[in-house]
């Protein structure tokens, strides 16, 4: 398949301005496209991968993707899709989320490859130098008010008379439309992809560049990603999943794949993935035969968190889920350990209590809450039913000393198959 027909097989087409003349001009040579990726928050989140992913799709097919880290637009804020206006941003604050967006947008696009190299560009760049009254004059001339009222993003906000738009945000659209005409000027970009909400604003570029350039230019948007229960996408009971692992853990982040909802799994390997569609087609037989074995989750997690996290990152989290099941301790890391202290009940104890000979066993369960009384914890350890460290323990008149701590504070306590409790020495 071409890169065209790949797209329209994921399902990741949404609109385009003109599909035909899109088609001719991708099979005609390399096309150099762009994406912009706002600078918000320090770390891009899962709900950037679908775009950034597709430039590097539009990479490996040999075209010529830029990643332009919104420094400019980043400070306006965007308000399609939002209902309400956005905290603006110190310069401060936008130079240092710019920063910790760059790695992330590298870790996805080839800045090496020949001759179709990514390009990551800033538009404060060519925004910054530029006066208010040149911008309007050479740039605002060409939209009329009635223009920019009609776009979706634009109307429902000023339809909403308690929130609103202001100014700032109005102009938002401009901002964008003058990136696409700079980098068509200047780096002879065609084409612009977004999300389905960025429509508007990607139209009203082609239509600068049209007015300023003469020339055509192509705009192609993906869908916004939902999930099947009706939950935003993204968003899990701790929060939003994002990309850098100081915010989000591998491990979070393996789970968030790994517990996708069985209604969205192969739309999800098709949308985050590279797997090929024969693969991809029997990931949703085996699926379909028993989605109990959860084999194209797996496939999911492990695919997503190996392009984000590399293949090292990705076992340790595997590591770390196969514990939560029964799996051994051997080689895990402290890291590891530490996102599973994170998903299951914690208890302290005092440390001086495990020196010498130690806690009994019984005493340590009931502390733990594993066990209501000593004569419980008695009768689940002769049943086999408690473990150590997922080592089943079994001797009434056995002990827990500080030699069983796991990096020297833990305990890793379970009953039965997955009621886990960490208890941690202090």
């Amino acid at each position: 398949m071409n890169i065209f027909e790949d797209l329209q097989w994921r399902g990741l087409v949404s609109d385009c301005t003109d599909t035909e003349a899109l088609r001719q001009r991708l099979a005609a040579g390399p096309v150099t496209l762009y994406c912009g990726f706002d600078p918000t928050a320090d770390s891009l989140h899962v709900g950037s991968l679908v775009p950034l992913i597709t430039l590097r799709r539009f990479q490996d097919a040999g075209h010529i993707p830029i990643a332009v880290a919104g420094g400019a637009t980043g400070s306006i804020g965007d308000p399609s899709g939002k209902t309400a206006e956005r905290q603006l941003l110190t310069k401060e604050g936008i130079a240092a989320n710019v920063a910790g967006v760059r790695p992330q947008l590298a870790r996805l696009l080839d800045f090496t490859a020949s001759p179709n190299t990514a390009r990551l560009v800033d538009n404060a760049d060519w925004t910054d130098g530029i006066s208010f009254i040149g911008f309007l004059r050479d740039i605002g001339k060409h939209f009329t008010v009635n223009q920019m009222v009609a776009k979706e993003s634009v109307r429902a906000r000023m339809e909403d008379r308690e929130v609103g738009i202001s100014y700032t945000e109005f102009s938002y659209m401009l901002l964008q439309a003058f990136d696409f005409y700079v980098l068509s000027r200047d780096q002879g970009c065609d084409l612009q992809i977004g999300g389905s909400d960025q429509w508007g604003n990607i139209t009203a570029g082609i239509d600068l560049i049209r007015k300023k350039l003469g020339k055509p230019a192509f705009g192609l948007t993906l869908p916004l990603i939902t999930k099947a229960d009706g939950t935003k996408f993204g968003k899990t009971e701790s929060g939003t999943v994002w990309l850098d692992p100081r915010r989000t853990s591998v491990y979070r982040f393996y789970q968030f794949w790994v517990n996708a909802d069985d209604r969205d799994v192969i739309r999800h390997l098709k949308f985050f993935t590279f797997l090929g569609r024969e693969e991809i087609e029997s990931l949703e037989a085996r699926h379909a035969a028993d989605p109990g074995a959860r084999v194209a989750h797996k496939a999911l997690a492990k695919a997503v968190t190996d392009l984000l996290h590399g293949e090292a990152a990705t076992q340790e989290a595997i590591r770390a889920s196969e514990i939560l099941f029964g799996g051994g301790l051997d080689g895990i890391g402290e890291g590891t350990f530490g996102d599973i202290v994170g998903e299951v009940p914690t208890k302290d104890i005092e440390a001086a209590k495990l020196a010498g000979p130690g806690l009994s066993l019984v005493e340590l369960f009931v502390h733990a809450g594993l066990a209501p009384s000593k004569g419980q914890a008695r009768k689940d350890l002769e049943g086999g039913g408690l473990y150590l460290n997922n080592i089943r323990v079994t001797e009434v008149a056995g002990s827990a000393t500080s030699a069983d701590l796991l990096f020297g504070k833990h305990l890793l306590l379970r009953k039965g198959k997955r009621n886990y409790v960490v208890v941690t020495a202090r």
